[in-house]
């Protein structure tokens, strides 16, 4: 028995401004179609996007994503066949249908909508209609409408799979969604309770209550780390990665490379979870001249397993020798490689002491960090 989600991303969605389908458009720090994807994943693993032709970027991006790819079509009810039949021979049994422009949808929303296709064919999220209902033209009120047992429709909504494949074979076009779609095809579908902050961004002013919405309901962490290492014999130090030439060495027990302990212990504090010492133990021989993109390798791996993303980190080398600048190119390339990050999240600098303390007088050096992780 597996489950799949088909996210409709093929529209244009120019009404919302901006000059770009509004799926690409920036978005509390991502795109739409990034927070609307990574919330689907979350819970549904295989996930088929839904792409138009006239988005080849697109296409090329998300080539290597896990995501199955497939073609939009000339209206929405041609793209969900299309994302329908992407699935065909996976053996799904239930799919969800989800718009890309609702990006703020719950977990609470779509484990509901699963949760009922266990006792039902179909379901989906209504919001009853609170509001009292007019109709209207040349801006004149022209009459009411009883709004007792009216819902706005919300997605994702959920089907069986082999029965929403039928009633789109069948459908003769113009529906409004997949649940009219359904109906049509004698299906019964069940309401599970919507959410007002699970909106389709439609119009331009939604973007703004959008962001409120996902930014309001961010885990945001904030973690500092520092690290010191004295000076010893040898002809180079370690970087943040960079193997920088020295007359002198920094002593410790793995590799010493002050910068990447200091960040390390940054993205542990932000998770509350201790520091280097406490996952690598300096008292274990295996750690012995260790390579420290090993620790930082597992502070990272530790955030995604616990459903951060690491938002960006500034690291503040505090030395009088040897110089940084030349290096901090290289440096922040390879710590961006380490973490999977863009280089434009990584930040590292430099400054001295002034001569004052044990780095002004050059016996070693010290480094502080701070690492901003975020769950959506």
């Amino acid at each position: 028995m597996t489950t799949a989600a088909i996210i409709v991303a093929a529209g244009r969605g120019l009404r919302a401004g901006g000059g770009q389908p509004k799926q690409w458009r920036p978005l509390a720090g991502r795109r739409v179609a990034d927070w609307t994807i990574e919330r689907i994943k979350a819970q549904v693993p295989l996930v088929v996007l839904v792409l138009s032709p006239d988005d080849p970027e697109a296409w090329t991006e998300f080539a290597d994503s896990g995501l199955i790819l497939a073609p939009g079509g000339a209206d929405r009810a041609e793209s969900v066949r299309n994302g329908l039949q992407a699935l065909a021979d996976r053996g799904v049994s239930k799919v969800l249908i989800h718009d890309v422009a609702r990006p703020c949808v719950s977990a609470r929303v779509i484990g509901d909508v699963l949760a009922a296709l266990d006792t039902h064919a179909a379901a989906a999220p209504g919001m009853p209609v609170t509001d009292a209902l007019w109709t209207g033209a040349d801006d004149q009120v022209t009459g009411t409408r009883d709004r007792a047992g009216l819902y706005a429709a919300q997605t994702p909504q959920g089907f069986r799979y082999d029965a929403i494949v039928a009633a789109h074979a069948v459908h003769p076009g113009g529906a409004a969604d997949d649940v009219e779609v359904a109906r049509a095809a004698g299906i019964n579908v069940a309401i599970v309770p919507g959410d007002a902050d699970n909106l389709k961004i439609t119009r331009p002013e939604d973007f703004a209550r959008a962001e409120r919405i996902l930014r309001s309901d961010m885990d945001v962490r904030l973690g500092n780390g520092y690290d010191v290492h004295r000076f010893g014999p040898g002809d180079h130090v370690i970087l943040c990665g960079v193997e920088v030439p020295h007359d002198r060495g920094l002593q410790g027990h793995s590799d010493a490379d002050v910068g990447m302990h200091a960040v390390t212990d940054a993205i542990y504090g932000a998770l509350a979870q201790g520091d280097i010492g406490q996952h690598f133990p300096p008292s274990d021989p295996q750690w012995k001249g260790a390579a420290s993109e090993i620790f930082l390798r597992h502070a990272v791996d530790l955030a995604a397993r616990m459903g951060f993303r690491i938002s960006n980190i500034d690291c503040t080398l505090v030395c009088e020798y040897p110089k940084i600048g030349p290096h901090a190119a290289a440096m922040r390339q390879k710590m961006s490689e380490i973490m999977g990050l863009e280089a434009d999240r990584v930040s590292i600098k430099a400054t001295t002491s002034e001569r004052l303390g044990f780095t002004g007088r050059k016996e070693g050096i010290a480094a502080i960090a701070t690492a901003c992780l975020v769950k959506p």
